[in-house]
């Protein structure tokens, strides 16, 4: 099994930008604590990171064919990026949505996920462990289903 981590815009920046909000650990410390548990489950993960909404479609057109399953933080593209949105249910791969931060604790305009309606399901507030989270959850839901 092959999941797809995709890390949207400012996710570059983890344990510097705003580390109450979004805590204090690197993303490269995210996917080496991701990619240890992917060991244990037997999958293998593909990350990407990017600032550029192009980049994150690109990415997925090109990788989705090989892929099960997709966990993605679309950071602040979460709220407006319809382009971002259609791309993810063109794969139609299940998704996970993850934020770092309580969305729906915050400004009013980050309640908001153009992207929730194409998921599985949205973990928000959990911290860096909503990524394992959601890992977990995408891997027995797509072993589940395969099963069927």
């Amino acid at each position: 099994m092959r999941l797809l981590v995709v890390n949207g815009p400012n996710l570059n920046l983890l344990g510097q930008r705003d580390p109450d909000h979004y805590g204090r650990i690197t993303l490269t410390e995210v996917q080496d604590r991701l990619l240890e548990r992917a060991r244990e489950l037997g999958v293998e993960l593909t990350f990407f990171q990017s600032n550029s909404e192009g980049a994150l479609i690109d990415f997925l057109q090109q990788e989705a064919r090989g892929a099960q399953g997709i966990i993605i933080n679309p950071g602040a593209l979460t709220h407006y990026s319809l382009a971002l949105r259609d791309a993810l249910a063109d794969t139609r791969l299940p998704v996970m949505e993850v934020h770092l931060s309580n969305i729906h604790a915050r400004e009013e305009w980050r309640a908001r996920s153009v992207v929730a309606p194409v998921s599985l399901g949205q973990l928000s507030g959990t911290g860096w462990r909503g990524y394992l989270y959601a890992l977990d959850f995408l891997v027995a839901h797509v072993r589940e289903e395969g099963a069927r």
